[in-house]
């Protein structure tokens, strides 16, 4: 483990904000936790945190402001909601911090560690798109990068206990951000993304469909293309995988395909099916679609601290 590290805080004391806490704090390897900012006294976050020897701020940003030893903290993670976001980089940005931003606020660019991270090293301000959107777009991406995609469509299946009052605030947010990166990050010429909230219980884990149609290509092609991007964000998510194997239907000019604001298509429709499953280092493994965040979110931060490390 590398001694040198790069001080980090978090805003944000719920559950995203406090698994995020708890990874760093077991696996960080360039990064070093300075403090935990919340609004509410009484947070089990906070309680945590101060129980764990981290700052625990619950006066929000303006309080991580006014934190002795502000100076030193270089990146700021943001896990509030798309609103409150707005508030608090303006602020963070007038110190030179860098910010990661778990909310669909979408100030700065779309990150997907898989796909662009390293595209974006030099953004004040990175946005990690959404839990749909992190498990998704890369397999979107992943057939891009093989063929022409004209449109895909993501549906994001999550359990309805994994969503907190921050993700069912947002979810409009979540759909038009998702949309718009399954075009700018994963290539595809039209995107459109769907959330469901699934109240089962006991409650499933996070599931992801994932339909593109594209030029007619190589099958064997996608398929590989595909293992190979599961396998690069199972480096940061263990717990992502697929669930069968990549199907595909051709659509020809006698089998056109119907899709909605683009009429009928033909093409090659590639068919991928996922599953996440949370590290529970806080959460509830089914908890998938929150493990994700938290993970890509520190995957972007140890990149971002080892390129100051250098």
């Amino acid at each position: 483990m590398n001694s040198a590290r790069v001080k980090v805080a978090i805003i944000g004391s719920g559950n995203i904000g406090t698994d995020l806490m708890i990874k760093i704090l077991r696996h960080g390897d360039h990064l070093e936790m300075a403090a935990l900012v919340g609004i509410d006294p009484a947070s089990d976050g906070l309680a945590r945190a101060a129980r764990m020897g981290v700052a625990a701020i619950d006066t929000g940003v303006e309080g991580l402001l006014a934190m002795p030893g502000f100076a030193d903290v270089k990146i700021v993670f943001d896990a509030t909601s798309a609103s409150a976001h707005l508030h608090n980089n303006a602020l963070l940005q007038q110190h030179g911090v860098r910010v990661i931003d778990l909310t669909p606020a979408a100030v700065g660019p779309y990150v997907i560690p898989a796909i662009n991270l390293d595209d974006q090293l030099d953004a004040p301000n990175i946005n990690m798109v959404t839990c749909g959107g992190q498990a998704t777009i890369p397999i979107v991406a992943a057939v891009a990068r093989v063929a022409k995609v004209h449109y895909a469509e993501i549906v994001a299946s999550i359990a309805s206990r994994s969503a907190g009052p921050g993700t069912r605030a947002n979810i409009d947010e979540f759909t038009e951000t998702t949309s718009q990166a399954i075009e700018r990050v994963g290539g595809a010429a039209c995107g459109k993304a769907i959330i469901i909230l699934n109240p089962a219980e006991p409650p499933v884990m996070m599931r992801d469909t994932v339909f593109t149609l594209s030029d007619p290509a190589d099958r064997a092609a996608i398929e590989d293309s595909v293992e190979r991007m599961v396998a690069a964000i199972q480096r940061y998510v263990p717990g992502y995988r697929l669930k069968q194997k990549v199907q595909f239907d051709l659509h020809d000019e006698a089998n056109p395909v119907t899709i909605p604001r683009l009429g009928k298509m033909t093409g090659l429709k590639t068919s991928v099916f996922l599953e996440v499953e949370g590290a529970a280092h806080y959460l509830p493994s089914y908890a998938g679609n929150l493990d994700i965040m938290t993970s890509a979110a520190k995957a972007c931060a140890e990149r971002l601290a080892q390129t100051r490390l250098l």
